[in-house]
């Protein structure tokens, strides 16, 4: 057999490991064994030692070398040989790469060689407390015992929400800009509690150890927890007349039915509900084994569970149609022979571009700080850019405000989902960990969080966001067509990625920033279609019209419903300084009265927006609005800007609006889904697009509210609320998953520079 057959066959190709970032500890001292150690103590296993290190291996057929790929650093070993190149630099090692027992060996100290010689750490611990770092663990800790030991606290209450409510907003640019300690800023822990349907608002200062606030809060619905979800499967496996129900169906087996409980939204008491309930309709589908219950919907059957009686309280069932059947696995068990794919080595060969100095980043000229919230997900905060030694403000603070997905289909099974998935069931809370070479690049830097539980306890979330860097083309690029040649520069991005898994669908949330000044704001789904079952096979049946009337007929019996994913982002901008205004700048055709033979001309309209009405607009790719600083200039006197692109691409189509009628319910109470820009005076509790509370809520208490008195945002301090999103024509192709469908919005630097601000690349 030859070498390198032995060595594939003793090789198995495995997903890179997650580590910590921590440095590697040698293995025992030994004497080398060429000089007289023997190979048991002075060799490990290849495959063994470099996977438990959190390195992949590979077999690279093309260089018939074996591969070791970890951090951006790429290993090229030949077996027999101890000379290894590293990231192309040759190295020699103390002992030569062996085979033995077709088992790859290397000498004990090989990981030391090769990933610690000259590996810069980009992660520091910080020796200041920044005045938005999130609560540790001991601090919630310290905040639940409080509220327990409290008299107003019972057994049977659970935690939504504890997290630091930030200090003002002046005080931690001070602290940021000025390095301003003088001040003691609070550490102060505010929560969310539910005590049954009991909305409870509350604060704990740490410092002083007190509880502070306890206010309930009279006609607010909760969020979802993931305590409801477990007692929605416990009571329809409990319940004797679903169990009837799911019977007429042909299913006997309760423990095959998985449920999804839903919220139910609001209709005005036109669905039959009691309003101030405490419900969720429960939507289930049948686990037929094949990996993917999602395509076994159980149609037409809808249970409503009141969550405080613990109890199934109405049963709705619209007539049977067969479950869909046919398997639809995913995970490509169908295949024997998977794709053949070389691996592809990203290399940081000295180390990463960017510093991690506790929840502070600093990349190139820019300094943020991160944070992960268990409603919205990543908080980027205070970010700066170095412009030539001066550290310039851009936004104070941006994140997912919130978001909804509204179905289209108004059959018994579909007519209430209209999800405002962040503010009813938290997607922080619904966290996924992310996966190197998978979900990130290897080169990623990943991100624990730490939030808490419905018990108050701290959860820890491995791997819970990722930083990156990343090749993004040219920065510039211009050919003299002379001597003179080319002059092209290599563009890299700085990515802040994190996922949210809701249910089927699975939100890929990334925050990129460009040299330039640039940041863009993506956002990615996947996962699996919510799919309708039904009577229709194929679309030459006589049924299939009437079937497919709201959505696509993907497979055999099961209909993908056309709906929209609509995103609002909440961005504290401060251009260069807290005062900004809106200013509108719409490109029109005029009539040339200067002169010559051209009939028209381009010509530009400015206009500064006076009032937060007048700011909500739907949003025309083919004009600019830029939040401007009346008060700086640039070198020429223009006012220094930011562009707001709510729309700058994507995959599927736009959501240029909602698809409803003003009349219908949800139009009612999400103003915010059919305008793309808004911009509020800046008031740190208007945080929310679909406000506080919006489970079951009867009208609009985000945007709507917020603009109701339509103050001035002319050279004030105000917040960007950007509206962006897809409508989700379902197709083949999506089905049993769905590759990544992007939008993309982004915020670009206009006139707040004196030229290009890329000179300095190398």
């Amino acid at each position: 057999m030859k070498i390198a057959d032995s060595f594939k066959k003793s090789l198995i190709v495995g997903t890179m490991m997650t580590m910590a970032f921590t440095p590697f500890m040698p293995f025992g001292s030994h004497q080398a064994y060429a000089h007289g150690g023997s190979f048991k103590d002075e060799y490990v296993q290849l495959r063994q030692t470099l996977e438990d290190f959190g390195a992949s291996v590979y077999w690279d057929e093309t260089s018939k070398t074996i591969q070791v790929v970890k951090d951006g650093k790429v290993a090229q070993l030949n077996l027999n040989s101890a000379n290894v190149k590293v990231n192309g630099k040759l190295l020699t090692l103390a002992g030569p790469v062996v085979m033995k027992d077709g088992i790859t060996y290397v000498f004990h100290d090989f990981i030391n060689e090769i990933f610690q010689a000259d590996v810069i750490s980009s992660v520091q611990i910080s020796k200041d407390t920044n005045p938005l770092n999130p609560l540790t663990a001991k601090e919630i800790e310290g905040a639940v015992s409080i509220v327990k030991a409290s008299e107003k606290y019972k057994d049977k209450i659970l935690f939504t929400e504890i997290a630091l409510k930030p200090p003002a907003k002046s005080d931690v640019w001070s602290y940021v800009l000025a390095g301003d300690k003088s001040k003691s800023l609070p550490r102060v822990a505010q929560f969310v509690a539910l005590d049954g349907k009991q909305v409870i608002e509350g604060e704990v200062n740490l410092a002083d150890g007190k509880l502070t606030k306890w206010e309930t809060k009279e006609g607010a619905q909760g969020m979802v927890t993931l305590d409801d979800m477990v007692t929605v499967q416990s009571v329809i496996e409990g319940d004797t007349n679903y169990a009837k129900a799911i019977a007429k169906r042909g299913i006997s087996d309760i423990k095959k039915v998985v449920t999804t409980p839903l919220t139910v939204g609001y209709f005005g008491g036109e669905d039959d509900l009691v309003e101030d309930a405490r419900l969720l309709k429960v939507v289930s589908y049948l686990d037929t084994g094949d990996g993917n219950f999602w395509a076994h919907p159980i149609e037409n059957l809808v249970a409503v569970v009141d969550l405080e009686k613990k109890q199934i309280i109405k049963i709705e069932d619209n007539g049977v149609i067969p479950v869909p059947m046919q398997a639809n696995p995913y995970d490509g068990r169908n295949f024997a022979e998977k794709l053949a794919q070389k691996p592809l080595a990203i290399e940081e060969p000295v180390g990463k571009n960017y510093d991690v100095t506790g929840n502070m980043i600093s990349w190139g000229n820019w300094d943020f700080h991160l944070r992960l919230d268990s409603r919205v997900g990543p908080i980027l905060s205070t970010m700066t850019y170095n412009d030539q030694g001066e550290k310039r403000k851009v936004m104070y603070e941006g994140s997912l405000g919130g978001m909804v997905v509204p179905y289209g289909d108004p059959d018994i099974g579909w007519y209430f989902k209209t999800y405002f998935d962040s503010g009813e069931y938290g997607m922080g809370t619904l966290t996924s960990s992310l996966v190197k070479g998978k979900d990130v690049p290897d080169n990623a830097m990943l991100l624990d969080a730490v939030i808490a539980d419905t018990q108050g306890n701290p959860r820890t979330v491995p791997n819970a966001m990722a930083v990156f860097e990343q090749y993004a083309g040219p920065e510039y690029r211009h050919d003299t067509m002379s001597a003179q040649g080319t002059d092209s520069k290599e563009r890299r991005e700085l990515v802040v990625r994190w996922i949210s898994t809701v249910g089927n669908y699975d939100y890929i949330f990334d925050w990129v920033l460009q040299p330039n000044g640039t940041i863009k704001i993506d956002v990615g789904a996947s996962g699996i279609e919510a799919v309708k079952g039904v009577v229709t096979n194929n679309m030459h049946d006589s049924t299939a019209v009437e079937d497919t009337k709201y959505g696509t007929l993907l497979d055999n019996h099961i209909v993908g419903t056309t709906h929209q994913h609509i995103y609002n982002f909440r961005l504290d901008m401060d251009v260069d300084g807290e005062n900004n205004s809106l200013t509108e700048i719409d490109p029109k055709v005029a009539e040339n009265t200067d002169g010559g033979p051209r009939k028209s001309v381009m010509i530009t309209e400015h206009k500064t927006v006076k009032t937060e009405q007048e700011a909500t607009q739907k949003f025309d790719p083919s004009t600019i609005r830029i939040l401007s600083n009346p008060n700086k200039e640039n070198k020429v006197g223009n006012p220094v800007s930011y562009q707001i692109i709510p729309f700058a691409g994507g995959t599927h189509p736009i959501a240029k609006g909602a698809l409803f009628s003003t009349d219908d319910w949800l139009f009612k109470r999400a103003g915010f889904m059919d305008k793309q820009i808004w911009v509020t005076t800046y008031n740190p509790d208007e945080r929310y697009p679909e406000g506080k509370y919006p489970n079951r809520t009867a009208k609009d208490t985000g945007l709507g509210k917020f603009t109701a008195d339509n103050a001035s945002i002319e050279n004030t301090d105000d917040v960007v609320w950007i509206t962006t999103g897809a409508t989700h024509v379902a197709r083949a192709e999506e089905w049993p998953i769905m590759p990544t469908e992007w939008v993309h919005a982004m915020l670009k630097p206009w006139n707040f520079f004196d030229n290009t601000p890329t000179l300095n690349l190398p």
